[in-house]
């Protein structure tokens, strides 16, 4: 039996202001859907393993904190577990791989394939998943990668550098590039070397003879128990660049990792998305606004306008992964926040005295529950805007609507579920001691 593990990591600031710490790549809802509208990579991800008959054998491993976004995203189809620390793409396979085997969904002998869920590939790459065990078996490898035929010679993916494939429909591993320059990058492509997918196919058995070997225990609990002492681990390092009997599939159509403006906006449908237009020589310019405000370009070719409560980014679309520099030096705290149950966005920080003020939106979405422990806050108001729902406030429950006002203690622990999508404007008081922004998932 072959099992497929999505790893949702990351927290990449290229595509700043839409990604970020909170809120990865893989969650943007801008990528055109069949149906006429529009999804995320990880929706989309989701469909299309369905399609390739993947589904029912999928496992997706992300950190604690958005455990609740992705079942979110996944339509809660697919089972979830949360690492809780991040550690790397080794140990969150490796947590994969124990859970299924303690759960005995899988045995020594099953095939597994782990594969990044934020990814965009056309449905043929999907398809190839199922020729990851016949490819173990006849060519006597370890290990069996999928690679791509390079679109251009980028500095952004890793490389793999194939040799002469025999009969088993693949190619013997030779060694690997991670992100070489642009002259590097160019002379392997002259070698007929690969982008790297980073997904990576074995046995079961396998990686529990590379945990052995690493001194790490081979059961679930055990294993968890000691994450947070772990090193961060890659799987290109510490297994695929270290195998002797590595081997790679080729994969001759659409994939790209969207990991920059350019990438992202050459998918979309549209030159527009959200509040504002473009006129005059704007040639190849795109405009993202998730804000409330309109955003015009006039004149101004090849460029991304981007803006989101987090920022606002006016860059060449070649030029904008600049923008992870920019923010290394100039870093500030989140504005904006996804959630199983929906979002916040930080409309307004004040001081008042030695107390900080702080004034939020929450949307919450329809059969979902926003819950908060009590003690973190000197005070809170809540102010009903839009829709209906259920308030529980110190162990007692109360329908509330929109032009309710609801005031919080300190101690008072409190939550509601929205009947229909709610909007919340609430207003925190906090003092030296307490905490901040901290919303249950």
């Amino acid at each position: 039996m072959q099992h497929t593990i999505l790893l949702c990591g990351g927290s990449g600031q290229r595509l700043w202001p839409l990604s970020g710490e909170i809120r990865s790549k893989m969650f943007l809802n801008l990528l055109p859907a069949p149906d006429g509208g529009t999804e995320s990579m990880l929706s989309r991800v989701c469909r299309q393993l369905t399609e390739a008959g993947l589904g029912e054998s999928a496992l997706f491993v992300t950190h604690k904190d958005q455990q609740a976004l992705v079942r979110r995203y996944t339509g809660s189809t697919y089972p979830v577990i949360g690492e809780p620390y991040k550690r790397g793409t080794f140990t969150a396979a490796a947590l994969g791989v124990l859970h299924l085997c303690s759960t005995g969904k899988a045995q020594p002998e099953d095939t597994i394939c782990v594969a990044p869920a934020d990814m965009f590939a056309d449905d043929d790459f999907f398809q190839l998943f199922h020729r990851f065990a016949g490819v173990l078996t006849a060519s006597g490898a370890e290990l069996a990668l999928l690679g791509t035929r390079p679109a251009y010679p980028s500095d952004q993916y890793g490389y793999i550098v194939p040799g002469i494939g025999g009969s088993t429909g693949c190619d013997p591993v030779l060694s690997f590039a991670e992100k070489p320059g642009s002259s590097r990058a160019e002379e392997l492509i002259r070698k007929h070397a690969l982008w790297n997918c980073g997904v990576f196919a074995f046995r079961v058995s396998f990686m529990l003879s590379q945990l052995a070997q690493m001194g790490l225990p081979v059961e679930y609990d055990a294993f968890a128990s000691l994450y947070s002492g772990l090193p961060v681990r890659s799987f290109d390092k510490e297994i695929a660049e270290r195998s002797s009997r590595a081997v790679v599939l080729r994969h001759e159509g659409e994939w790209s990792d969207l990991g920059s403006w350019a990438a992202l906006t050459a998918e979309l449908d549209r030159m527009v998305t959200g509040h504002g237009g473009i006129w005059g020589e704007s040639q190849n310019t795109v405009i993202v606004n998730e804000l409330d405000i309109p955003l015009y370009v006039i004149g101004v070719p090849g460029i991304i306008a981007a803006a989101s409560p987090e920022g606002i980014l006016i860059a060449g679309i070649h030029e904008a992964n600049a923008i992870k520099t920019v923010l290394q030096e100039h870093s500030a705290a989140p504005r904006y926040g996804e959630t199983g149950w929906g979002s916040y966005t930080v409309l307004d920080q004040a001081s008042s005295g030695a107390d900080r003020i702080l004034t939020v939106k929450l949307c919450i979405l329809p059969d979902h529950e926003l819950t908060e422990a009590a003690g973190l806050h000197s005070g809170k108001h809540w102010r009903i805007v839009s829709g209906h729902g259920l308030l529980q406030q110190n162990g007692m429950l109360m329908a509330v609507t929109a032009g309710d006002l609801i005031a919080f203690g300190r101690d008072e622990q409190h939550g509601i579920r929205a009947a229909a999508a709610m909007e919340i404007i609430e207003i925190r008081t906090l003092g030296e001691a307490d905490s901040g922004l901290i919303y249950t998932s």
